[in-house]
């Protein structure tokens, strides 16, 4: 069975442009063809949830620059794609501290995601300026507010509170991590959601990662037992 719901922390494109000799910027040109392609390679797989973490919270840190080019990357990338992620009825949705964004960029974002709220082929949702420990605390102190005010009460107090205080409230839980470029680590990404996650690290860098690396992915999930804390013979 396929994933519902992938996750991919795409990581290495300033390594493969030095490996190359070449600025951090062309390696987050040539990421942006990989985005491309795996978008469409999960679309026609049947995945109904594709989320890429595409700019984290602790991203803001890097030179400025850099931030600069990513930001008009990500611009130019909705602008020149947004026909085919519509046409193909791809709803697009974006998690994170999006007001921190440059406004262009947001507005974009709000345009896009208010065009494709009706489509229903696949959710892919950008993570940007996002960090899951900080969605956490944001829930936490939101939820803890309601409780004050007596608008939650702690004798009815489950997991559904906290899903329903998160960016992701409207997304399952995730199926399947992806790591790219051999780092073996979460980064402060989803932190809540892949508490059972299949988690998948390839050496290959963002740049380089293919369809077939992606399915390599996705078959390497189906080979898996999801057990969520049972026994096998309790599946």
């Amino acid at each position: 069975m396929i994933p519902k719901h992938v996750a991919i922390i795409m990581d290495g494109n300033g390594r493969w442009a030095k490996d190359k000799g070449l600025p951090r910027e062309y390696g987050h040109q040539n990421g942006v063809n990989s985005v491309k392609s795996i978008v469409e390679e999960a679309y026609k797989s049947g995945i109904q949830y594709l989320t890429l973490y595409a700019f984290s919270i602790e991203n803001w840190d890097r030179p400025s620059d850099e931030i600069n080019i990513l930001m008009s990357l990500l611009v130019s990338t909705l602008r020149d794609e947004f026909d085919e992620i519509f046409d193909k009825g791809i709803k697009l949705n974006a998690i994170g501290e999006i007001k921190s964004l440059p406004k262009e960029l947001v507005s974009e974002l709000d345009f896009i995601i208010n065009k494709t709220r009706k489509n229903t082929k696949m959710t892919l949702t950008l993570a940007l300026s996002y960090g899951g420990k900080q969605e956490i605390f944001n829930a936490i102190k939101i939820i803890s507010n309601k409780v004050k005010n007596n608008l939650i009460e702690l004798n009815n107090f489950d997991d559904s509170i906290i899903n329903s205080h998160l960016y992701t409230k409207n997304l399952p839980d995730v199926d399947l991590l992806i790591r790219t470029s051999g780092e073996q680590r979460i980064s402060n990404f989803l932190l809540w959601q892949i508490a059972y996650s299949e988690l998948y690290f390839t050496d290959v860098y963002w740049p380089d990662f293919s369809k077939d690396d992606f399915n390599k992915a996705i078959e390497n999930y189906k080979t898996r037992e999801r057990r969520f804390g049972k026994t096998s013979e309790q599946i």
